[in-house]
This record gives C-alpha cells, sequence and structure tokens, in this order.
C-alpha cells in the first residue's frame, strides 16, 4: 500500500506544471511568484516549495494546490470570496502559514472560501491532499515545537496576542493526507495561534486525522463544524488556552481511526507532565452527534467500522468510536452548556501517564458543567480503550455531582432535535420547540463569563438561528466546483 501510495506521489508531482508565467491575473504583489500553469496552480510539487516576501491576492476563480506552499514571515496571502482550492491528489498538497505571515482567507455566508480534493465528485476520499497549518508566536508548554504532519516548520514563542489572520466563512473537505503511515495531516492545525488571529464560522469535512487540533496558543474560535471526520472532532493539547463557542461535531458511523476516535481529545502534553501553562481550553455551546441512532445496524466493531464509501487507499487504518468527551493527561480543558449523544461512553476523566486529571477535575481546575448526555451506552468510563470494561466510577460519579448541573437521557429521542441523523435527508441538529435544550445555559462561572455571547440555550442551535445555512455543505462527496 504505501509503495503504491509512493508511485501515485511521484505520478501527482510530476503532474504539477512548473511554468511560472504570470499571464494576466490581477495581484497586489507579483502573482507570478506563487502561481504556475497560467495562472490556475499554487506551488510546483516542490515539498519545500516557498512564497517569496511581499503581499499576494488570490482573485476568485478555482487553482490547483500542488505540494506544500508555505507563506513565511512576511508574506501575506489573501483569498478572495468565492475562490476554490483544489488539492492535487497525491502530492501531499498543504498550505502552511508560518510565523509572521498570514492568511486572509475571509468568504462570505454566500460565497465562502473553500479548499477541497481535486478529484471528481463522487470518488473523493478522506485523505486526498494535505489540510491547512497556521502556525504563530504564542505561548505553548514546550517552547520550540515542530509541528505535527511532517512539515519543516516549528511555532511557539511569548506573544499570545500574535496575529496569523483570519479563516472566516471557509471549508476544508477531504484533507488529511498521511506523509508516512499513520502519520496525518490534520483538517487544520493551529501551532501556537495568537489571540490576534479570527477564526469564524469553518467546516471541515472528512478529515483523515482530527478536524481541528490546536497546539497550545490562545486564538479564540467560534461557529465550527467538524463532520463525518476520521479521528477527532477537536483535540486540544500543550497548553492551548482559547475559548470556543458554538461548535457541531458528526460522526459518519463507518469512520473510526485505530487509535479510537471522540469527540474531544485533550492532553496538557504527551508525556502527561503538568507543564505550564495547562491546557485550559474553555468551550461552551457544542452539540455532538455520536455514531450510534444514525444506523439502526450500527455496532462499534472493526467489522462494522469498515470506511464504507469512503475508506481511502492510502493505508489509513480504521478502528473503534469511544467517547463525546476525553480529557486526560492533566489537560484542564472545560467545556459548557453543551450536549451529546449516541456515544459508547460519554466522559473520560483519566490520570494516564502519572497524572492528576481527577483530582484537577475535583479541584475545579476542569470543568464539565451544564452539559447534556443521551443515548450514551454507558455514562463513563476512567481509562483510555478500556470503555464496556471499565464503568467510570470517578468519571461519573464526577459528571453527576451537584451543583455541575449536567443532565443524562436515555434515549436521543428525549432531547427533540429536529433530525440529528447525517445520514437521512433533512440534517438539522436545532431543537423543536419543545427541547429541553432550548433553556438551562449558564455564564455565571468564571471559566466562561467573560469572552463568551450569553445565550439560554444548550447546545450550537436555539430554535430559530440556523448560522449553518448558505455556506456549509454535507455532501461535499458530490458538491459541483
Amino acid at each position: 500500500m504505501i509503495l503504491a501510495a509512493t508511485a501515485a506521489l511521484a505520478l501527482a508531482a510530476a503532474g504539477c506544471n512548473d511554468d511560472n508565467g504570470d499571464k494576466g491575473a490581477p495581484t497586489s504583489g507579483t502573482l507570478s511568484d506563487i502561481l504556475f500553469e497560467n495562472g490556475t496552480q499554487i506551488g510546483n510539487g516542490d515539498q519545500e516549495f516557498t512564497i517569496p516576501v511581499g503581499k499576494y491576492t488570490l482573485p476568485k476563480g478555482t487553482y490547483d494546490l500542488c505540494g506544500w506552499v508555505y507563506v513565511p514571515a512576511g508574506a501575506e496571502l489573501t483569498i478572495e470570496p468565492g475562490t476554490v482550492i483544489k488539492g492535487l491528489w497525491g502530492t501531499k498538497a498543504t498550505l502552511i502559514i508560518e510565523r509572521g505571515g498570514k492568511i486572509h482567507a475571509v468568504g462570505t455566508k454566500d460565497e465562502p472560501i473553500v479548499f477541497t480534493s481535486d478529484r471528481p465528485a463522487g470518488s473523493r476520499k478522506p485523505g486526498d491532499w494535505g489540510g491547512l497549518i497556521l502556525l504563530g508566536k504564542a505561548v505553548n508548554n514546550k517552547g520550540e515545537m515542530t509541528i505535527e504532519g511532517g512539515p519543516r516548520v516549528n511555532h511557539g514563542g511569548q506573544d499570545d496576542s500574535d496575529n496569523s489572520g483570519e479563516l472566516c466563512y471557509v471549508r476544508v473537505e477531504f484533507a488529511g493526507y498521511p506523509y508516512q503511515q499513520d502519520e496525518e495531516i490534520n483538517g487544520i492545525t493551529f501551532g501556537s495561534v495568537g489571540s490576534g488571529t479570527k477564526i469564524s464560522h469553518v467546516q471541515v469535512s472528512y478529515s483523515n486525522d482530527d478536524s481541528y487540533e490546536w497546539f497550545g496558543g490562545a486564538v479564540n474560535c467560534d461557529h465550527l463544524v467538524a463532520y463525518h471526520g476520521w479521528d477527532d472532532d477537536f483535540d486540544t493539547d500543550n497548553g492551548f488556552s482559547g475559548k470556543v463557542q458554538f461548535c457541531l461535531g458528526v460522526r459518519n458511523p463507518r469512520l473510526a481511526d485505530t487509535s479510537v476516535s471522540n469527540g474531544f481529545e485533550s492532553d496538557n502534553n504527551g508525556d502527561g507532565s503538568a507543564a505550564t501553562p495547562r491546557t485550559s481550553c474553555v468551550f461552551s455551546n457544542v452539540t455532538f452527534v455520536g455514531p450510534i441512532g444514525q444506523d439502526p445496524s450500527f455496532e462499534n466493531t472493526t467489522e462494522y467500522i469498515n470506511g464504507g464509501e469512503m475508506k481511502p487507499d492510502n493505508g489509513s487504518k480504521l478502528g473503534q468510536f469511544q467517547a463525546a468527551m476525553q480529557i486526560r493527561r492533566n489537560s484542564n480543558l472545560s467545556c459548557f452548556n453543551s450536549v451529546a449523544l449516541g456515544f459508547p461512553v460519554g466522559l473520560i476523566v483519566e490520570n494516564d501517564k502519572g497524572s492528576d486529571t481527577q483530582g484537577d477535575a475535583t479541584k475545579g481546575a476542569l470543568k464539565i458543567s451544564n452539559v447534556v448526555f443521551a443515548g450514551m451506552t454507558q455514562l463513563a468510563s476512567d481509562a483510555n480503550k478500556k470503555f464496556g470494561e471499565d464503568l467510570g466510577v470517578f468519571s461519573a460519579a464526577y459528571f453527576q455531582t451537584e451543583g455541575l448541573n449536567n443532565r443524562s437521557y436515555n434515549d436521543i429521542a428525549d432531547l427533540k432535535l429536529t433530525q440529528p441523523n447525517s445520514l437521512a435527508a433533512g440534517f438539522d441538529c436545532s431543537p423543536a420547540a419543545d427541547s429541553p435544550l432550548l433553556s438551562g445555559a449558564s455564564f455565571t462561572d468564571a471559566k466562561v463569563a467573560e469572552g463568551f455571547e450569553k445565550v439560554s440555550y444548550i447546545g450550537a442551535f436555539s430554535a430559530d438561528d440556523d448560522w449553518l445555512e448558505g455556506w456549509t455543505e454535507f455532501d461535499p462527496q458530490n458538491a459541483q466546483y
């Protein structure tokens, strides 16, 4: 399989045209420095291709992304609304914003910016191309770090207000190409990205690894969609301290990673140390839709979870689903005013690698509050990959602690959501008029009292505010670009 992928890479790279003529495309810089093949291709297939320092505008249009393309310190790339950028299959096509570089990808509700696969409708798969990587100078708890996924570049510094640009009304589809076996790029990776960066209204669909992963940094985000990803929806590590509100995570029952897939997976760092700054991000108004209930035949087995029509041919390994929320290795992630339905496990608070994550929960350093679970196979577990064996004595007791105001329902139907099955027509996670989610949110806790929009409802949606309308796409496999 790896030999086949290598051959495909060579073929695809050979197909990238390296004629850098600038034939008529308008720009605020010298567009010929970044565009090839008569102004329709970004990069030339070289894994070290770097845009020269300067400011460049990519006019509205359709472009191919070929190989790894770096936006270095001192360079800024503006992408106009309505632009479609197709990652060329097999080239690991990835756009990498280095420390000191900036991206201005600001679409609109009617004209989102789309990063997708170059394969035709009906044949796109997770991992067709690389993804987006944003790197900054904010703080993490390991100092100078090399970003996950294979690129040469580092991230980290001391400026939590650092600005890497903007991603607004942006979709990222079918990303996550493995640069080597079991080492994929995420849909969007944030490395030490600062709070001066704006991330709003972003959808990642069919990523071959995590949909979103933050390694340190302090960037705040809102209105994020993780749709049918392979591994975790929202993965937080290395001291990430941002505030994130209004998120939707939706699973495809046939797609789960060999490492087991979660809604949240949160570590302080990989070795489980209590290094500072601690991972202390705060999420509010999240809706997680798990695999259970979307397919009546669902089984959390590797026989059932076979990728279906979305299984790629890049060597990625399938596995099982695990928890809506997994907090471990001394992470202090907190979540408020959120709902999760249909996972094998609701909550894991885990003391692995010598950590005292459970002690932090008891002390209130991390907090799960005003959270609603429904249709979980089991409420909790206390250990990774032990669901079905570990009944989660601590995690279950913590979830049910008086004063945290968490609730659990036996059936998904008890939530009275409009139509939460992403495999059926009319997918809609908004609460019906008599849903118990329409009230009960609270923003009085110090962790969530500032920096969040104060709403009355639990989860990502009210009954009459559909922020998904217009710019999202829930059938990217058949979208015409």
